[in-house]
């Protein structure tokens, strides 16, 4: 499956790919709509607010995984010298760094209600707020150095320092007293969370998920490309 992300088989995609993934996202965007504001009920305690909740928790998890995805990534590059895997990372960093955005400003607008206040000091939100930082530190490390090696180097040291934060955003909730809930969906043990709010969660995030593939391989087939123009320009 890998195998699929190879440069040349990237750049052999078509447009019927990619429209039967806007098909198959625009069908579960309505299906999570209808479960998420229609069929799921209110909470007994914080009322229609908690449908925030299906925005935020898969973006949260989305901005999690895929910086995790360019720290691995970038130990393999500097190990491995795969530069693929760099242009991969390229091609996510902004498509994270949107999902934790809406992961902050979504969890401020569940905090206005929930605690009274639109933002705290509290160890999870700082967390989010610096994975945030790291994110715009890991794109503008592109955009600064011209030189491609060096660029992948600065960006690589980012991506593999940003991996530290994860496990405090992760376990913020347990190793501090918080504001911040701690986590209803974890590997270790069953959800917490009633199926009548988990099933439109799930949902939510695979509507994400998708959202993610379609951007991802659009400006991974660009990054490519420019890739290889940069190339045959300095043969020259």
């Amino acid at each position: 499956m890998f195998k699929n992300f190879f440069p040349n088989k990237i750049l052999n995609l078509n447009n019927k790919i990619i429209n039967n993934l806007i098909i198959l996202l625009i069908v579960f965007f309505i299906i999570g709509f209808i479960f998420s504001f229609i069929i799921s009920p209110p909470d007994y305690v914080q009322g229609d607010s908690v449908r925030i909740m299906y925005v935020h928790v898969p973006s949260s998890f989305i901005a999690l995984g895929t910086f995790a995805f360019i720290g691995i990534a970038s130990i393999c590059n500097l190990l491995f010298k795969v530069k693929f895997l760099k242009l991969i990372s390229k091609s996510l960093a902004p498509i994270g760094f949107t999902f934790c955005l809406i992961s902050i400003v979504t969890g401020s607008l569940w905090g206005k209600p929930t605690w009274g206040v639109w933002w705290v000091w509290d160890a999870r939100l700082t967390s989010m707020l610096i994975l945030l930082v790291f994110y715009l530190a890991y794109i503008f490390s592109w955009r600064v150095f011209s030189n491609f090696e060096k660029a992948i180097k600065i960006s690589s040291v980012i991506g593999i320092i940003g991996m530290f934060n994860l496990p405090v955003i992760k376990y913020s909730v347990d190793w501090w007293n918080t504001l911040h809930q701690t986590s209803s969906i974890t590997l270790t043990r069953a959800p917490t969370i009633h199926h009548t709010m988990l099933v439109p969660l799930l949902i939510m995030f695979f509507v994400m998920l998708i959202y993610l593939l379609i951007v991802f391989l659009i400006r991974y087939k660009t990054e490519i490309m420019k890739f290889k123009l940069h190339k045959r320009k300095n043969y020259k």
